[in-house]
C-alpha cells in the first residue's frame, strides 16, 4: 500500500505544479505586463481561472494530509526546519486568494481595487518563488538536524544560492505555463499574439533561470548534473521535455491550442521526472549525507493502508466532480 500513497503523493505534487502553477502563472502575467494592458489581462485572468481557482489548491492540501498522515517524520522536518519558507508561501497563498476574491466580486469599485491587484500580482510571484526554495532545499544537503544556532537551523538551511535559483526559475515555469494556457483562451488574433510573445518571453526566462540553476548547483556542490544526467531514465525525461518544446512552438504557429497545453504538461513532467529519479526514494536529503526516506520512514503499516484506502475510495468521487467542474467552466457561451 505505501506504493499506492507514494504514486498520489507524487501525482498530488505534479498536479500542483502544473495547475497551481498556471494559475499563479497567471498572476505573474500582469506583473510583468505593460500599464496599457494590465486591465485587459486582468479581465482575461478573471474569466478564466475564476471559475476554478480554488480547485487547484486541493492538491496542495492533499500533499499535506499525506505527509502528515503517512511520513509524520518527514512532515515533521520540513514544518521545522524550512518553516519560514513554508510560512511565506502559505501567507502568499492567503493573500493572493483574498485579493482575487475582493477584486472580482468587491461591488464597489475606488481606490482598493489598485491595492488588491497589486497583493494580487506580487503574492502571485512570492508563492511559487518560495515552493521552489522549499523544494530546493529540501534535497540541496544544507539542513543540518544537528545545528544550534538560530540561524544554522532556519536561515542557512534554506537561503542560499542554489535554492534561491530554483525559486525563480519556479516562476519562470509558472509564468510559461500560464501563457500557454492563455494562447487558448484568447478572443480575438491581437490578444493571441501578446500572449504568444508572453509565452516566448516566459521561455526564454525559464532557459535562463534553468542556466543559473546549474550554476548554482555547482556552486553549491548540488549534484544536479548527475541526478538529471547519471541515469537512462533523467537523460530520456530531459530529450523528452526538449522534444516537446520543439514541438510546442512548432505547434504555436498552427494555431494547435490543445495540443500545445498538452505538450507543456507533459513537458513539466519530464522535468519532474528527472529531477526526483535519482536520488528516489529519498525526498529529504541532510548534511553529512542523511536523509529521509519515503520507503524507511513512513508511519505505521495501518496507517498507511488506511490512508491509500481513502485515496483510492475517495478519487472515484473527487476525481470525476472535479474533472466536471473543469470542462462545465471551459464550454463556451452559447450566441444566445
Amino acid at each position: 500500500m505505501v506504493y499506492v500513497v507514494i504514486a498520489y503523493l507524487w501525482t498530488a505534487i505534479l498536479l500542483y505544479l502544473l495547475l497551481g502553477g498556471a494559475d499563479f502563472g497567471a498572476g505573474i502575467i500582469e506583473l510583468f505586463t505593460s500599464d496599457n494592458n494590465k486591465n485587459r489581462t486582468s479581465i482575461t485572468m478573471s474569466r478564466t481561472i475564476g471559475p476554478i481557482w480554488e480547485a487547484n489548491h486541493m492538491w496542495l492540501i492533499i500533499v499535506i494530509v499525506i505527509l502528515f498522515t503517512g511520513f509524520p517524520d518527514i512532515y515533521a522536518s520540513v514544518s521545522t526546519f524550512l518553516h519560514i519558507p513554508l510560512l511565506i508561501m502559505l501567507m502568499g497563498i492567503i493573500a493572493r486568494g483574498t485579493a482575487f476574491a475582493f477584486r472580482h466580486y468587491d461591488a464597489v469599485e475606488d481606490y482598493m481595487q489598485v491595492i488588491y491587484n497589486k497583493v494580487f500580482r506580487y503574492s502571485s510571484f512570492v508563492t511559487p518563488f518560495f515552493l521552489g526554495i522549499i523544494a530546493a532545499s529540501a534535497v540541496s544537503g544544507t539542513i543540518n538536524p544537528d545545528a544550534k544556532g538560530f540561524a544554522d537551523a532556519y536561515i542557512i538551511s534554506w537561503l542560499h544560492f542554489f535554492s534561491v535559483s530554483v525559486g525563480l526559475f519556479t516562476v519562470c515555469i509558472c509564468g510559461y505555463l500560464a501563457a500557454i494556457f492563455l494562447i487558448g483562451e484568447t478572443q480575438s488574433p491581437e490578444e493571441e499574439r501578446r500572449y504568444i510573445v508572453k509565452a516566448r518571453s516566459m521561455n526564454v526566462a525559464a532557459i535562463a533561470s534553468g542556466a543559473l540553476v546549474f550554476l548554482a548547483a555547482a556552486y553549491d556542490r548540488v549534484p544536479l548534473a548527475k541526478w538529471l544526467f547519471g541515469n537512462p531514465v533523467g537523460i530520456t525525461a530531459i530529450a523528452a521535455a526538449l522534444i516537446s518544446l520543439l514541438l510546442q512552438w512548432i505547434l504555436i504557429r498552427k494555431g494547435k491550442r490543445i495540443i500545445i497545453r498538452l505538450l507543456a504538461g507533459f513537458q513539466v513532467t519530464m522535468l519532474l521526472v528527472a529531477t526526483t529519479f535519482f536520488h528516489y526514494p529519498k525526498i529529504i536529503l541532510f548534511s553529512g549525507e542523511r536523509y529521509l526516506s519515503l520507503m524507511e520512514h513512513h508511519g505505521d503499516d495501518k496507517a498507511i493502508e488506511s490512508l491509500a484506502l481513502a485515496l483510492l475510495i475517495g478519487s472515484v468521487f473527487i476525481l470525476p466532480a472535479l474533472f466536471y467542474l473543469i470542462y462545465s467552466f471551459q464550454k463556451k457561451p452559447s450566441a444566445e
